[in-house]
């Protein structure tokens, strides 16, 4: 069995079936005295046990085991089964989603009762209550009684069932707890790469600030330098005296007289 199945009620405590109730100890017998190697219970299609592998009546399964439990006071059958691909996808599509018990009550001379078989069904009127006391009423002509493994054998009303992997919840409750952290993950590591971009783009901004601002403040001192120099040769200009009027000097020599030869 490579998927494991919930567990699903079959029977409770108390039911009618051919007139005849169902009671707590056969419950509790069938559930204690179920062994696959002794005698295993398959799952049929309408308690019609088919002879060929590939008819609509083929077995769909195998009741793997039994377990009575008490549920709101009454004794409750439930029975867990290794259904066939088939049944699965049936029961998935709705189809085929009651099912009903055969019981022997006195099993193999034993005195005690014991599941021999499960049955599908779509239809539960035909495997419901007046159905089942219909069949009793009129015997041997009971459209069921042929479907019988023994005369003694006793069908059971049809219950609803779903079949559900076991772990199902969990699993997927898991897997949505690990998508959360997983989107929350890759959340923040976008976000993360987002800011690491941001500061390496403001500090290549701010390298090439600094690198402009060294240019700047070399520059500022050259020309800081410049103006020092400038106002100290204006300076020396200021202070130097003053050699050249711009007009030539008065004669300082006496009266020159001319003589003639005359």
């Amino acid at each position: 069995m490579d998927k494991k199945f919930k567990s699903f009620r079959v029977a409770t405590e108390g039911a009618t079936t051919d007139g005849r109730t169902i009671t707590r100890a056969w419950l509790s017998q069938m559930a204690k005295n179920y062994n696959p190697a002794t005698f295993g219970a398959r799952v049929n299609m309408e308690h019609i046990r088919g002879i060929y592998p590939d008819s609509a009546f083929k077995s769909y399964g195998d009741v793997v085991a039994l377990e009575a439990k008490e549920i709101d006071g009454k004794m409750a059958l439930f029975a867990t089964i290794d259904p066939t691909p088939e049944l699965v996808a049936m029961n998935q599509n709705r189809q085929k989603v009651y099912t009903s018990i055969e019981c022997d009550p006195d099993f193999a001379g034993t005195g005690e009762a014991y599941l021999t078989g499960l049955a599908v069904t779509d239809n539960p009127a035909s495997l419901g209550t007046s159905m089942l006391q219909f069949s009793a009423s009129v015997g041997g002509a009971s459209p069921l009684m042929a479907r019988k493994t023994n005369k003694n054998c006793l069908f059971t009303n049809a219950i609803e069932f779903a079949l559900e992997e076991e772990g199902t919840q969990a699993v997927s409750m898991l897997e949505s707890v690990k998508n959360i952290f997983s989107k929350k993950a890759e959340k923040e590591n976008l976000q993360f790469a987002d800011i690491q971009q941001a500061l390496e783009a403001i500090a290549e901004q701010t390298a090439e600030n600094n690198d402009g601002f060294r240019t700047m403040a070399s520059r500022i001192d050259e020309l800081k330098n410049e103006m020092a120099e400038l106002r100290e040769f204006k300076s020396k200009i200021e202070n130097e005296p003053a050699h050249f009027s711009g007009q030539r000097d008065k004669a300082t020599g006496g009266a020159v007289s001319l003589e003639t030869d005359c």
